[in-house]
Order: C-alpha cells, then sequence, then structure tokens
C-alpha cells in the first residue's frame, strides 16, 4: 500500500509538471579559438589525432554558446538521490564532461581512462576540498559532495590546462548547453521560478551569470533564452 501510496504522489507530480527549453546565445565579437598544447605529456599528445580546443568559450556560427549551466531555483524536491553516479573522466587529458551539476550526496565516480598520471584537486569553497593522484594504474575513485555549492572547479595539477566544472543541487532541474546553446529540463512542478544561467570566467570575458523569472505550466513546454555579452559581470 505504501508503495502504491508513493508512486501516485510520483505519478501525480509528473502529471502537473513542464519542460522548459532554451538558447543561451553571444553577443558581440567572438574570439578565435584556442587549443591546448600537450606536447609537455607524451600520452596527452598521442591521444588525439588533430588539436584539441579549449572548451572555456565555445560557439557555434550563429554564436550559440556551449557548456552553459542552467538551473531552476526554489523547487521542492523530495525525492531520493539517484543510484547512477555522476561521472567524472580524465579521457585525454582533458575532464568529460566540462561542466555539469550533481545532486547532493550522489555518488561521483572519477575516472582515469589515459595512461598517464592525474592529480584531481577540488577548489570547492564550501564543500570540502578534495587532491589526490590517479596513476594510470588507477582507473576509478568514488567521491561525493555533501553540501549545496555553485559552480566550482576541479582541476590536474600535472596538467595545467585540465579543469571541469561542477555545482551541487538538491534537485535534479538542471541542464548544461550542447553545441548549438540549447538547453532542455524536464519534469518541473508547475509554478513561478527563478532561473539561474552560468558561464565560467576566463581571461578576457568576465563570468556570465543572470537570472529570470519563468512560470512554468503543467503539460507545456516554456522558452527561456539568455543573451551573454563581452564584459558582462556576474550578476542576479
Amino acid at each position: 500500500m505504501f508503495k502504491v501510496f508513493i508512486s501516485s504522489i510520483l505519478v501525480l507530480s509528473i502529471a502537473f509538471s513542464g519542460t522548459l527549453v532554451g538558447t543561451v546565445s553571444f553577443e558581440g565579437k567572438t574570439k578565435k579559438p584556442r587549443s591546448i598544447p600537450m606536447d609537455a605529456d607524451p600520452v596527452c599528445g598521442a591521444s588525439h589525432g588533430e588539436k584539441v580546443m579549449s572548451e572555456s568559450f565555445v560557439v557555434d556560427k550563429d554564436k550559440n554558446l556551449k557548456n552553459v549551466l542552467v538551473w531552476v531555483e526554489g523547487v521542492n524536491y523530495n525525492n531520493d538521490v539517484p543510484k547512477e553516479p555522476a561521472i567524472i573522466d580524465q579521457k585525454g587529458c582533458v575532464y568529460v564532461p566540462h561542466v555539469q551539476g550533481i545532486l547532493k550526496g550522489q555518488k561521483v565516480l572519477i575516472k582515469n581512462s589515459d595512461a598517464t598520471l592525474h592529480n584531481i584537486h577540488s577548489m570547492a569553497k564550501i564543500n570540502n576540498q578534495f587532491n589526490f593522484a590517479m596513476p594510470k594504474v588507477v582507473k576509478e575513485k568514488a567521491t561525493t559532495f555533501d553540501k549545496l555549492e555553485e559552480p566550482f572547479y576541479i582541476k590536474c595539477d600535472v596538467h595545467p590546462w585540465m579543469k571541469t566544472w561542477v555545482s551541487v543541487f538538491d534537485h535534479p532541474f538542471f541542464a548544461t548547453t550542447d553545441e548549438n546553446g540549447n538547453y532542455q529540463i524536464e519534469n518541473i512542478p508547475a509554478g513561478t521560478y527563478t532561473v539561474v544561467a552560468w558561464h565560467e570566467m576566463d581571461s578576457k570575458f568576465k563570468g556570465f551569470k543572470e537570472a529570470k523569472t519563468i512560470t512554468i505550466t503543467k503539460d507545456e513546454s516554456s522558452n527561456l533564452s539568455f543573451k551573454m555579452k563581452k564584459g558582462d559581470k556576474h550578476k542576479k
């Protein structure tokens, strides 16, 4: 009986939910893609048949921006943490994915798919930091983040170009934009929310963080897009 009751709640929550879609674009003159020099480690260089480009600022021909993390704030979510782990892979001396959201308490599986030494150094400000080596014979290590935290980066001290961004949430209503700047967040409970779009900082473009308000209607798709400009500061 209890299981039936829980299932009914889940069905009702999905029935009275909607989808949020949108695009994040860039306004202004874009910079040229930057290649990553990997010759310092022969294993890294040999992992790729062509130049590896930086993922810190990637736009398509229409200036739509990749690797923007978009999330909904103020959503009530009481479901269990998913059993499936979040993955941070070190592959070709690049972190995969470059940006992602993770649930608080969710298992995070850090992989080393390379035949070389990596060092995983978390630069979290709220969660406990960690810093450990992963020799080529160590293929997996697990960790968790137990506190909510906006995006912070994890780096490799051995290969200074390696960096991945993580944000810790208490709900699954987040997404990262694809190569065409698109995102989609499903099964958001109907209501009015603040939605935040965030893009990492780099040396020439100030960080981008913008918040907008949207009303999610059950059984419908709502559209909310963002635009980044050169020189924008983090704002909310």
